[in-house]
């Protein structure tokens, strides 16, 4: 006789209390082996697969795509010892009235709306198994009961209607975000036609709904409404919510306006960089370099045959070089004990751009590496990245930051400093400009380098004569050779 386990959210380690489910991995009537993933959840560091440590039916499903839960709530239940499909009362997600709908006589299991709507085939979206964010709705089954249960022609707005319910299958709707702003306003799903492709309903969808109910209310109301209540959530005198009242607000403005939740690696970026502004009293210098040297010494490494050497690798090396000539910059400030606090180690990070945004993947002791090795690290660490696959020691504790937003193809930046790190080195792109050299004006190949620090580990002598060095090796490379 199977025996149904519980499994919950386990903790995450890092002092992370709660995660996003980005994607489930395994539907309701699915069999699962022990140690297998079973949900893809995004933390405030990392993107990060859970394995299930029950093996059996998956009877039921906790959270949608898109929510937050917290360590040690329930994510699934498994009936351990049984290998049968579960039948369609296993299903644990939401209730019908949550915006799921009944499948028809004889479909088995039903999963979450959620769960059915993940996976390859979203406009915008990306395919299953990217590690990238999923963006839009639906599965190609999920698309072809969207296809039976399109709106009648004239349909787009987003006023309550006595439509008739669809068939079979789930209400289609773009995002889980969707079915909780109808639940805090009370609204049913299936009484709005929505405005997307083949009746999609969107955020703007309910949104006008909610204006369009809080306006008849008001016009009924108005005559009786006499005073406000305080409470939140309470009526006011055209008879809105709070909430009511604020979308509201937004209805003047041009366009339709999106809204995209701060969370999870957004949102701890967002905190980041706050934090950097609010504590660190940062300045910038900069500085014009000639790179030909550098990269004809690049273009000589690789030709001589093994690894290729990357030239963000060089600069990376270039860095530790300096910040072992410069270690007031190889730093961070205790705060709570006003002390300033010099690193023997450098933990280098250096900015990758990914579907997911920005993260900054850290090189652990890359003042021991080589040109070869920094570019075989680096290279692993962007590709983790670009797959979502990077884990949290790859992107926590770094003591310095390499930004080379040459790559978007600009000059120069003044970017914030990745806090509590004490200083970054951005890199602007690399291109033909007229240069006197030997006394003769040339085209040569320029970059802009710049520092930007934090002004209570060092002042700007410091800061100068780290930038100047790091300029001097990139125009003659053999200054290096002095620290080999």
């Amino acid at each position: 006789m199977a025996v149904v386990r519980e499994f919950t959210l386990p903790d995450l380690g890092e002092g992370l209390t709660e995660a996003t489910v980005v994607r489930w991995l395994v539907e309701v009537g699915e069999v699962v082996a022990v140690d297998q993933p079973v949900v893809e959840v995004e933390t405030a560091k990392a993107l990060v697969d859970v394995p299930c440590p029950y093996g059996g039916v998956v009877t039921a499903r906790f959270g949608d795509e898109g929510s937050e839960l917290p360590v040690g709530s329930p994510l699934l239940t498994v009936a351990v010892g049984s290998t049968a499909p579960a039948g369609p009362g296993a299903r644990g997600d939401r209730a019908p009235e949550e915006g799921m709908g009944e499948a028809g006589a004889g479909t088995g299991p039903t999963t979450s709306g959620a769960a059915s709507e993940s996976g390859a085939g979203k406009p915008g979206g990306a395919a299953e198994g990217s590690g990238n964010v999923l963006v839009g709705y639906g599965t190609s089954a999920a698309a072809a009961r969207r296809r039976r249960v399109r709106p009648a022609a004239g349909a787009g707005t987003a006023e309550p209607t006595r439509a008739q319910p669809p068939e079979e299958g789930p209400v289609p709707v773009i995002s889980p975000l969707v079915r909780r702003l109808a639940r805090e306003h009370d609204l049913d799903l299936r009484e709005i036609r929505g405005s997307g492709p083949e009746g999609l309903i969107l955020r703007t969808d309910v949104e006008r709904a909610v204006r369009a109910r809080s306006a008849a209310g008001a016009g009924a109301g108005a005559s009786g409404a006499t005073g406000v209540t305080g409470a939140p959530g309470a009526a006011d005198t055209y008879g809105m919510t709070g909430a009511e009242s604020r979308a509201l607000a937004y209805e003047g403005l041009p366009g339709e306006a999106e809204r995209i939740p701060l969370r999870g690696m957004r949102g701890a970026a967002a905190e980041k960089f706050r934090r950097s502004r609010q504590e660190i009293p940062d300045a910038t210098c900069w500085v014009d370099a000639d790179a030909t040297e550098l990269l004809a010494a690049r273009r000589e490494m690789n030709a001589a045959g093994g690894a290729k050497v990357s030239l963000l690798a060089l600069l990376a090396r270039i860095c530790t070089a300096a910040l072992a000539r410069y270690p007031q910059l190889n730093a961070t400030v205790d705060m709570a004990a006003n002390e300033i606090v010099r690193l023997s180690a450098v933990h280098l990070g250096f900015a990758a751009q990914t579907d997911r945004g920005l993260v900054v993947p850290v090189v652990r002791d890359a003042h021991r590496r080589t040109a070869e090795g920094l570019t075989a690290e680096m290279a692993r660490l962007t590709e983790a990245a670009r797959t979502g696959q990077l884990g949290l020691a790859e992107l926590t504790h770094g003591t310095f930051t390499l930004n080379n937003y040459g790559v978007f193809g600009v000059d120069g930046s003044t970017p914030i400093i990745n806090h509590p790190e004490a200083a970054m080195l951005g890199v602007g792109r690399i291109s033909a400009k007229p240069w006197v050299h030997e006394g003769e004006l040339a085209v040569r190949q320029v970059v802009q380098l710049s520092l930007t620090f934090d002004h209570r580990v060092c002042d700007g002598g410091t800061a100068g004569g780290f930038l100047r060095f790091v300029a001097d090796c990139v125009e003659r490379p053999a200054v290096l050779l002095r620290t080999v």
